[in-house]
């Protein structure tokens, strides 16, 4: 497996190449948003780890140019920030997991055989067009619509309808969205999940009489007629 690491700190860009090859897998580094993009354009990856704070983009914005390209690449953001609004902004961005500094070298590791392993199901298990009532959407030309109207979701937006369209009439609690959906464990501190929920109900319910988006008070959300 073949890994981009982009992060302008040469010390912690060392350790993570360090350690990663250490479990097996061929790690390239860039230490800039321009140095990355070019690699990213004219090399194959199977995952992207970048960072946020970068000196000539921030990593956020190389996240959303990569999405153009490369919808489907599992993309790990590192910060050291990690306030409800500081993941928002890095799930809205596309990325598929957000990881804290510091960290220890395990716990990505950790990270990074969850997405490779959800991106292979993805790929495998997916089906083209999912549809409940009158929502439906086009997993590959990533589009949706209810009752005939387009409605433009960000990436996170996408994946977390995409979830709850795989599982019609079933409670989801709050550790499994984030598990299936963000590759991660809930933080009981932050309420990221809920921000989507919310953002989710705007786009998809607001307009309509019959609401499909619920809220199971203590257990969780459940897409439902």
């Amino acid at each position: 497996m073949k890994i981009l690491n982009v992060e302008d700190d040469h010390r912690i860009a060392e350790l993570i190449k360090r350690g990663l090859e250490e479990e097996g897998y061929s790690v390239s580094s860039a230490h800039d948003a321009a140095s990355g993009w070019e690699l990213i354009d004219s090399d194959a990856f199977d995952l992207l780890i970048i960072d946020v704070m970068l000196p000539d983009m921030s990593g956020l914005d190389l996240c959303q140019k990569i999405r153009k390209k490369h919808p489907s690449l599992p993309i790990l953001m590192l910060t050291a920030l990690g306030t409800t609004d500081d993941k928002v902004e890095g799930f809205d961005s596309g990325a598929n997991d957000y990881l804290v500094k510091p960290f220890d070298i395990r716990e990505l590791s950790v990270r990074i055989r969850e997405l490779l392993k959800r991106s292979q199901q993805f790929v495998s298990e997916t089906p083209k067009v999912l549809k409940f009532g009158d929502l439906e959407m086009d997993t590959e030309s990533k589009l949706v619509s209810r009752s005939g109207k387009e409605i433009n979701l960000t990436p996170k937006e996408f994946a977390l309808l995409q979830y709850m369209l795989q599982n019609p009439n079933k409670v989801l609690t709050r550790p499994e969205i984030a598990e299936n959906v963000w590759e991660t464990h809930f933080d009981t501190g932050t309420n990221f999940i809920d921000v989507y929920i919310n953002y989710l109900r705007k786009k998809i319910d607001k307009n309509f009489s019959q609401k499909l988006i619920h809220t199971k008070p203590g257990m969780g959300f459940i897409l439902k007629m």
